[in-house]
């Protein structure tokens, strides 16, 4: 793909992708392989069968769908319409779905109720009715059970093969401002809030990713493993495409099937988790048992898996922490290759675009940082959300009048021009008047042989704010209190030092496009409960 006269929306990326090279792989699935020039002929058909739905510009699609051909070509056919594809994250249940459906106004609801791994259509008959009244249809992607809940049933519902046979789509409505894109939010303490992103946008961060990580290398192939309902797993794909590369698409998180899938089409970049990494290298033996992956982007959700990066670096794995999040995509930014493991195994790194740009605030002063100080992350570029939809108020709050969005994160710059990802703002513990990273203090706690998992927040008290720590302990371990506290004063600093430390059987948890995120407010909680009583 030629990067020097660059595509300005969604559409017009894919049609010079399908004229330039309309034989070479796009999608592999299975034992399938579909071409450029074949994704861009079903997406026109799959726009006349929208079309014919009702769906026009500014209307909602909800894709509740696995890593299958389908979602994309439903996409690109929202993109060709000027419609929005709503991401409906397939870790969701009946509340969340109803709720997604119904705010955003969905016209039509894609989902696939055949598919083995989730059952689709048992959560469906979960579904209000009530929030599925504005929808005109629901598209039913593979095969459709022979008696489907009362709740569809009364629904219209089109084989998603019947729009595959539909001619192609005339007059399209693309353009540069068109909104194409609505991701959740995963918020732990409030409703999703939907983030809103306009083909210009989400077309041109694509190029700029693909160019600055060289994805036109010949070689290039990924694997698409984390899900297109999420900005990390989408991100990671559209890249791939605007190079005019292939994807292989991941249905499964099951680890032997994706170590599978690595060996058979040798892949040259992954993204994933410290979790997914871990339990690769434990699967597959071998000196250098991945030696096409030329590097990996990776997300580090648990703390026990600190030390990943160097782990895997013995084995021939190189490892680059990267950022992003739904307001600004993902791939905003990541570490230099070269970097030392110490630095690349952070979240962060160098920014994608030439023409985005990073600052760090003091969170009570208002004041900006300079390096090394941290403090209050915000981000400014190309790749930046609309806003978010239907919801002005918190729109107002995210962005600045400067045109920079404030992620919530903790992060501080770098003498080289990097910056480092810290932590949630929300996860910040502010003790004896400094920020600390409750990774720190979990970290250290999670040496012990007992503990299996911490988490840490924080929590007043008469003396003043202090952490608390919450420990799952390793099967048949039980927690000796005053070993754990103990063990903190002979290795952080005292105001760093848990007030009390309780064992837990799982720490609550709530649903995200890659895993599930830790519900600090309700430890937090819980934490006030235990210590009033």
């Amino acid at each position: 793909m030629s990067f020097s006269m660059p595509a300005p929306d969604v559409w017009t990326l894919l049609a010079n992708l399908a004229e330039e090279t309309p034989e070479a792989p796009a999608l592999l699935h299975g034992e399938r392989t579909i071409s450029f020039a074949e994704l861009h002929e079903q997406s026109l058909r799959v726009a006349q069968g929208l079309a014919d739905l009702g769906v026009g510009p500014g209307d909602r699609v909800a894709l509740w769908l696995p890593n299958v051909p389908a979602y994309l070509f439903l996409y690109f056919a929202c993109t060709r319409l000027g419609a929005i594809a709503v991401a409906v994250n397939t870790r969701f249940r009946a509340v969340e779905v109803a709720d997604i459906v119904e705010r955003s106004g969905a016209t039509v609801l894609a989902c696939a109720p055949g598919f083995r791994r989730i059952d689709f259509l048992s959560i469906l008959a979960d579904v209000d009715p009530h929030a599925l009244d504005k929808l005109a249809a629901i598209v039913i992607v593979g095969e459709e059970p022979a008696t489907p809940p009362a709740t569809i049933e009364r629904l219209r519902r089109v084989p998603f093969s019947r729009m595959l046979s539909r001619p192609r789509l005339g007059v399209g409505h693309a353009a540069p401002n068109a909104p194409c894109n609505i991701f959740t939010t995963s918020g732990t303490t409030s409703a999703p809030k939907f983030v809103l992103h306009r083909q210009g946008a989400i077309a041109r961060h694509a190029q700029e990713v693909a160019r600055t990580f060289g994805f036109d290398a010949l070689e290039t192939l990924a694997l698409s493993i984390l899900p297109l309902c999420g900005v990390f797993g989408f991100n990671q794909t559209m890249t791939t495409l605007a190079a005019g590369k292939p994807c292989v698409l991941v249905e499964s998180y099951e680890i032997e099937e994706i170590a599978r899938l690595i060996a058979r089409h040798r892949p040259s970049t992954l993204l994933g988790s410290d979790d997914m990494i871990a339990r690769l290298l434990e699967l597959v033996p071998g000196e250098k048992p991945f030696p096409s992956v030329k590097w990996m982007g990776y997300a580090g959700f648990n703390a026990a898996l600190e030390n990943i990066a160097e782990v895997a670096e013995t084995r021939g794995l190189i490892l680059r922490g990267p950022y992003g999040m739904s307001e600004v995509q993902a791939l905003y930014a990541i570490q230099p290759i070269d970097a030392p493991v110490a630095q690349r195994k952070k979240g962060g790194g160098v920014v994608t675009s030439p023409f985005a740009h990073v600052r760090v605030r003091d969170p009570e002063t208002g004041e900006l940082l300079g390096v090394g100080q941290p403090g209050a992350l915000e981000c400014a570029g190309p790749s930046l959300m609309v806003g978010y939809w239907g919801n002005d108020k918190a729109t107002a709050e995210a962005l600045t009048p400067d045109g920079y969005v404030r992620t919530g994160d903790l992060g501080q710059l770098e003498a080289d021009g990097s910056f480092t990802f810290l932590s949630r703002m929300g996860d910040v513990l502010r003790l004896s008047g400094f920020l600390v990273n409750p990774l720190e203090i979990e970290t250290h706690i999670q040496k012990l042989s007992a503990i299996e998992g911490c988490q840490t927040i924080a929590v007043p008290r008469p003396e003043g704010v202090r952490a608390v720590s919450f420990v799952m302990l390793k099967p048949g371990a039980a927690l000796d209190e005053g070993e754990v506290i103990a063990h903190c004063r002979r290795g952080l600093a005292n105001y760093k030092v848990p007030v009390r430390v309780f064992a837990i059987d799982e720490f609550p948890k709530t649903p995200s496009p890659n895993g599930f995120k830790i519900q600090r407010n309700k430890l937090r909680e819980m934490a006030e409960a235990r210590l009033s009583s």
